[in-house]
């Protein structure tokens, strides 16, 4: 698609709006239900993030992350975390050859438009961590040599809650570059009964393919101009005070401080305004509202917030944390309101 064609079709946001809608429903032709996971995924597809699944197996993760990648014509890739598996799996290889005694450089499975890290948890630090950069700078180094990744590279990871023995614990400059934490549950009894008819009935759903790579980018900035950000917007401010509000000693208050060890980064706050201009265009609205805001919040926050062994204790959850952020943070500063 030439530029041209790419700035007159989006001069029409219906248009945009039913890209979104179409890509929704080539994943549901697959999975039935989820529909919170699919939007979040879809959202932060066209956020530039990266995505953090939690949930037991069989629920449908990695099916629908390859579904999303036929619909929108995107290469694919799949890493199988292990204990055994070291970096040069996911990045590639710098190899010698012994007779011309000149190197060549072997790419590994992360030079994808999405990537699917099964398991990560499942994986050393080390191996972890190689994913660091590409997520961060888009980019990768084998040897001596940096290359560039696909503009569209979304990483997604799924974990599962319930495992401990085998498996390690993500650093947190890790979880931190993850835009979303999804925590993905079981379906109804509709839902799994229509599951479990689609599945005996050995029918492939025929998937079409309802946007490109280089249209998700161009929607992307579309976006961008459509809902733009100032640093004196009143929402922005909002989501901003919402982040610091997760801080122990800080903008947070003494329950806070008792039930949080460290709150969310600054990165936070750049995802979070991001997700929200993204769910705002989804639903219609011009501009940011608090409910946009609310709603992105705790696939932002969920994993930015560690909590104190008092909280553990009292089997409190960083959804109840960020509940209680949501009722406290006043909308609008004391001096707008004065």
């Amino acid at each position: 698609m030439t530029e041209e064609v790419q700035t007159k079709d989006f001069e029409d946001v219906q248009y945009i709006k039913e890209k979104f809608e179409s890509v929704k429903k080539e994943i549901e032709k697959v999975i039935v239900g989820q529909d919170e996971m699919i939007e979040a995924i879809i959202i932060a597809l066209f956020s530039d993030g990266h995505i953090l699944l939690e949930g037991y197996p069989g629920l449908g993760k990695t099916i629908t992350i390859k579904t999303l990648s036929r619909a929108i014509d995107a290469k694919f890739q799949r890493i199988q975390f292990t204990p055994d598996l070291i970096p040069g799996d996911i990045t590639g290889y710098e190899l010698c050859d012994p007779e011309t005694r000149k190197s060549t450089v072997q790419k590994g499975p992360i030079f994808t438009n999405l990537l699917l890290a099964d398991e990560i948890n499942r994986a050393p630090a080390k191996v972890q961590s190689a994913l660091l950069e590409s997520m961060q700078e888009k980019q990768v180094t084998i040897g001596r040599e940096t290359f560039k990744l696909e503009k569209l590279f979304t990483v997604l990871a799924t974990q599962n809650p319930i495992e401990i023995s085998g498996t390690y614990l993500l650093p947190e400059a890790e979880v931190d570059r993850f835009m979303f934490k999804l925590r993905v549950t079981y379906p109804s009894y509709t839902e799994e009964r229509e599951i479990t008819e689609r599945q005996i009935s050995d029918r492939e759903p025929e998937l079409n393919v309802v946007l490109r790579p280089d249209e998700v980018i161009s929607l992307r900035h579309f976006i961008t101009e459509k809902i733009p950000l100032h640093k004196e917007s009143e929402i922005l401010k909002y989501s901003t005070r919402i982040v610091r509000a997760t801080r122990p000693n800080g903008d947070g208050d003494e329950y806070i401080s008792n039930m949080v060890m460290y709150g969310a980064s600054p990165r936070a706050s750049i995802y979070l305004a991001k997700a929200a201009r993204v769910c705002a265009f989804l639903s219609g609205s011009k501009i940011i509202l608090p409910e946009h805001i609310h709603k992105m919040a705790y696939p932002v926050l969920r994993h930015r917030i560690i909590l104190t062994h008092e909280a553990e204790s009292q089997g409190i959850d960083p959804d109840d944390i960020i509940d209680t952020i949501l009722e406290k943070v006043p909308i609008l500063e004391a001096d707008a309101l004065s």
